[in-house]
C-alpha cells in the first residue's frame, strides 16, 4: 500500500481561506496569495510548496519552537511578522486556525465582526 501523502496544496488553502469574508485570490511578489481588502495575509512561495502567513510574533515563535518540521524562517523573515508553513508537512486542521489568525491581522474591525473569533 503506498504511503499516504501528508499535507495540503495550494488549492486546499485557498478553499479553507474562502470561508473568511472578504477573501480574494490575487498575486503577491509574482505568486498567488490571499488578500482581504487588498492587503495581503497569506501568499504562496516561488517553490510551490511554502506558504508565507501572516502571524503575529508570539504566535509565530510558538509554532516554530513546537513544530520546526512544519514552521520555520528564512532570515529574511525574522524582522517581519510572518511564519513560513511547509504545505507538504501540515495538514488542513493545523492550518485553518492559523488562516483565520492571520486573516485577522489585516482584516477591518467591521469585518472581524461578522466572524466571531475560533473557539480554542
Amino acid at each position: 500500500m503506498p504511503a499516504r501523502r501528508r499535507g495540503i496544496d495550494f488549492n486546499t488553502v485557498v478553499r479553507l481561506a474562502s470561508r473568511l469574508p472578504e477573501t480574494e485570490v490575487g498575486t503577491s511578489y509574482g505568486t498567488t496569495a490571499l488578500k482581504v481588502r487588498k492587503k495581503l495575509f497569506a501568499r504562496l512561495r516561488e517553490d510551490g510548496d511554502t506558504l508565507v502567513l501572516k502571524l503575529p510574533f508570539v504566535v509565530r515563535d510558538h509554532l516554530i519552537a513546537n513544530d520546526p518540521d512544519v514552521f520555520f524562517l528564512t532570515d529574511h523573515y525574522h524582522n517581519y511578522p510572518y511564519v513560513l508553513v511547509n504545505l507538504t508537512k501540515v495538514t488542513a486542521a493545523k492550518l485553518t486556525p492559523l488562516l483565520e489568525e492571520s486573516w485577522r491581522q489585516v482584516a477591518p474591525t467591521r469585518l472581524q465582526l461578522q466572524r466571531p473569533p475560533l473557539k480554542r
